[in-house]
């Protein structure tokens, strides 16, 4: 029903009231005696967006609280928490989820298993199935679960794009206010920031291939996803700008320092221990075939829905290293028979499914260079 009609602000502000009052509340008040409790989330829709896990060990390297709760995917290929687990524990009890934020300033868990906001989880449970996703109850979902986790300065990331969640800036900007007025009336400090949606960040798309991604920007390796890398300065930035000791401005530099000096790596590397390191991360899943481009030319679409469908078939998140590697972005040439992706999967009957989807549309659009697609979003981001 709030997908089809949807529902007014009002309705949103008392449903998230609702949904808040049903869980268990996290007050971090004396852990930092009067500051910030920071965290950032996106809205969704983007494959391979895992800013999440750049932005939690530069925030919390710089000393801000950062108890990042996060999703499992509902209609894509990976969730942060799908992500994170490839690297360690996200199915955290409350007791242990606050010890481990008190010992390290932040975590990278799953929401579901900390009682906080569970009617969203119940929610989700029932769109998922369905892939629907609507405005009033994304608002919902996403405040309760930021208030029942004790933050109280949130950064909002909202992708535009053709074929994002939202489609065009007044769509975004009217999300952006509902976003605003809930989030006033519920005490939360929301910084809202609109992003370049028009294709996947990184070159993963699944939670191993999205987890390498993360891990070799973290370790300013030379092959590391440039967009990645820089989304999440920007965001992290915002955040750090929350802190009262920073002027407006300074926090892209004070974000760039922390992960080029390798800061922001020792403290991821000291939230996956605190919750529990996996064995090795696997690698991209064995069986693999090459999406070659059709016809020559500069790549002027990718469809994200499209991506995030073959790399679903491919048997993301459940096949955690499933999924889609891309070799081409926006604005790359490419001649007829390159490589623009390739499909990753474990099972032979996965691999066939999510390669009968890319012949049938790769999903790519080839043409010339005057054609990109506007970006709303100017370097990528604005507020």
């Amino acid at each position: 029903a709030t997908n089809q009609f949807e529902l007014d602000r009002d309705e949103v502000l008392h449903l998230t009231e609702a949904m808040i009052a049903v869980g268990r509340r996290i007050d971090w008040r004396h852990d930092v005696l009067g500051g910030p409790v920071v965290d950032k989330h996106c809205i969704g829709g983007i494959p391979g967006n895992r800013t999440s896990m750049l932005v939690v060990p530069i925030v919390t390297a710089h000393g801000m609280l950062c108890p990042k709760t996060s999703s499992r995917a509902i209609t894509s290929p990976a969730g942060t928490a799908d992500t994170m687990e490839v690297l360690a524990d996200v199915e955290l009890p409350m007791d242990r989820l606050q010890q481990i934020v008190r010992e390290t300033r932040g975590c990278l868990a799953w929401g579901g298993t900390a009682d906080l906001s569970p009617a969203d989880d119940i929610l989700i449970s029932v769109e998922r199935p369905l892939a629907i996703d609507s405005p009033g109850q994304m608002v919902a979902s996403i405040l309760s679960k930021k208030i029942a986790a004790g933050s109280t300065h949130l950064v909002l990331d909202i992708p535009v794009g053709p074929s994002a969640k939202v489609r065009s800036m007044p769509e975004a900007q009217r999300l952006k206010k509902l976003f605003e007025y809930v989030a006033q009336r519920l005490g939360l400090q929301l910084d809202a920031v609109i992003t370049d949606g028009r294709q996947p960040i990184g070159r993963g798309i699944g939670p191993v291939l999205e987890a390498n991604d993360v891990m070799q920007v973290l370790a300013n390796h030379p092959d590391a996803p440039q967009d990645l890398r820089q989304k999440s300065l920007h965001l992290a930035g915002r955040v750090i700008e929350f802190d009262p000791d920073v002027r407006g401005g300074d926090g892209w530099r004070i974000a760039r320092d922390i992960l080029d000096s390798g800061r922001a790596l020792a403290q991821m590397n000291a939230l996956i221990d605190a919750q529990g390191r996996r064995d090795a991360a696997p690698g991209p899943a064995p069986l693999t075939v090459e999406v070659a481009a059709a016809t020559g030319g500069i790549v002027i679409g990718i469809d994200n829905l499209r991506l995030a469908r073959i790399a679903r078939l491919a048997g993301a998140p459940q096949v955690k290293d499933a999924g889609v590697w891309l070799a081409r972005k926006l604005g790359d040439p490419v001649r007829q028979g390159e490589l623009l992706y390739r499909l990753h999967a474990h099972h032979d009957t996965d691999l066939a499914f999510a390669q009968r989807m890319a012949a049938q549309d790769s999903g790519y659009r080839i043409g010339r260079a005057e054609d990109l697609p506007h970006d709303f979003a100017r370097n990528g981001v604005m507020s």
